[in-house]
């Protein structure tokens, strides 16, 4: 489903969505759950993209349902794994995930990806502006492309309207209400979160 030029949803991931850019260089924002990666570059093909012609995979954060697949997307492609640094961690194995993700952790098995690359403030990957959106995880980024923010878990949406993370599934609920008064100060008119479909900017952000 094209959200905007350029811009992709793969509708093969709903339940956590994972999106296409087609910038400088094919991107691919997430992996999502498990066991899709079939489903996803069948999908990708259908776009005229072949899974070799990925460049880069931007992970927002740790979540198993967001690296589900990039283990098996880095076997099958030359693409550059990027992660935020304070989540590398967690998508190793090096420290146990907080609250419920614990258990959902063992309860959903994940092929542990290595980690490229981590984010730098300040730096874009193509045409792709990384920005650091702490509060669902402790290393939560959220992505900016033309006028689309890409906002990861940072927010949901439902019946075309958005709300925050939910506290249950946040690290730092405190933190999520900062990271989205940040993104205020951003021009961006679609909002592309993990769950539920894209829409357009609403009075969450101003």
């Amino acid at each position: 489903m094209e959200i905007a030029k350029n811009v992709h949803l793969l509708e093969s991931t709903k339940g956590s969505y994972v999106y296409l850019v087609l910038g400088q260089e094919p991107v691919l924002i997430d992996t999502g759950m498990p066991k899709r990666e079939a489903k996803m570059i069948a999908e990708l093909a259908t776009l005229g993209i072949s899974i070799n012609d990925i460049a880069h995979i931007l992970l927002t954060h740790h979540d198993v349902d967001h690296i589900g697949n990039a283990h098996a997307l880095q076997q099958q492609s030359q693409s550059t794994l990027w992660a935020p640094e304070k989540d590398v961690p967690y998508i190793h194995g090096d420290l146990p995930r907080h609250g419920i993700k614990r258990l959902i952790g063992k309860l959903v098995r994940v092929t542990t990806p290595k980690v490229d690359r981590v984010y730098q403030p300040g730096v874009k990957i193509g045409d792709i502006e990384v920005i650091e959106t702490p509060g669902h995880t402790p290393g939560h980024v959220s992505f900016l492309y033309g006028d689309t923010l890409f906002a990861g878990d940072l927010v949901t949406s439902k019946n075309g309207k958005l709300a925050p993370s939910p506290k249950i599934m946040s690290w730092n609920s405190q933190a999520v209400s900062r990271s989205i008064d940040k993104l205020k100060s951003f021009q961006f008119d679609w909002v592309c979160p993990a769950h539920g479909e894209p829409v357009k900017r609403t009075s969450l952000f101003g």
